[in-house]
């Protein structure tokens, strides 16, 4: 793919597989004019999401949906990001991007990278780990509390991520790694249009580097590759990630910004 198809494609799955997501949690979700929002005003922050629909996207538009989308944001009584998609801007947009953000009141949370591939990944096995399918509601209940304490969360946003949720238990290929009967680590693919969708992966933050993140990955994108005959797999990366899903063959493509209204 080229670059811009590559990026149309990471923010299309976003859009398709987030608003099944955001839903499930009881959430609404729309696009006005350039501004696609999937909001479920949930603790959970990740369920609340806004993003940019364009391609080619100008300064003055840049400038008008980053206005619009912060303004929609500050009237909802939970935080969430908007996902700007930085290949999808035009040159000048690119180049304005820093003061743009700025001017529309918003801050830099934290960055990552679009990132896809077509691979077939063996049978994972870990020494150290067992793998469980989520299928209960402490399983994702469970699920949600790896997710919070990975993602800076309060306690109580791990129950409300996924807690008595259909979609995950019958449609994700959601996995938890144990150790020693300890839950230490987590990662599911959900079926997308054309690919699998790689979602909420993480890691107790006391558990990291020893290679159970990207156990349970290649464990969540194998099953669902087995499952759907999807090979291809579309993901967004934090910079700490990043490295995991290389090693097991996934490139890169868009600069991924999350953003979030400055608090006054």
């Amino acid at each position: 793919m080229s670059s811009t198809a590559d990026s149309v494609e990471s923010r299309d799955q976003l859009i398709a597989v987030w608003t099944r997501l955001v839903q499930d949690r009881g959430g609404q979700t729309d696009t006005d004019n350039g501004v696609s929002r999937m909001w479920a005003d949930s603790i959970f922050g990740f369920w609340n999401a806004v993003t940019l629909t364009g391609v080619d996207i100008s300064v003055d538009d840049l400038s008008d949906q980053l206005s619009r989308a912060a303004l929609f944001m500050r009237d909802k009584s939970q935080a969430g990001y908007l996902w700007l998609f930085e290949d999808l801007l035009s040159p000048q947009a690119r180049h304005e991007l820093l003061p743009r953000i700025a001017e529309a009141g918003f801050e830099l949370a934290f960055s990552g990278r679009g990132m896809a591939g077509d691979l077939s990944i063996p049978e994972p096995h870990h020494p150290e780990l067992k793998f469980r399918r989520v299928e209960t509601d402490d399983d994702l209940v469970t699920y949600g509390e790896i997710n919070a304490r990975a993602y800076g969360m309060p306690p109580e946003a791990g129950p409300a991520a996924l807690g008595g949720s259909g979609l995950w238990r019958n449609d994700a290929y959601a996995y938890i790694g144990y150790r020693d009967g300890r839950p230490v680590a987590c990662a599911a693919t959900i079926g997308g249009p054309d690919s699998l969708f790689l979602a909420l992966v993480a890691t107790m933050p006391s558990e990291m580097r020893r290679g159970y993140g990207e156990a349970v990955t290649r464990k969540a994108i194998y099953e669902g590759i087995k499952q759907t005959g999807q090979r291809r797999v579309v993901l967004h990366a934090t910079q700490a990630g990043q490295p995991v899903y290389e090693r097991i063959g996934y490139r890169t493509n868009t600069p991924i910004h999350f953003l979030q209204p400055v608090q006054h």
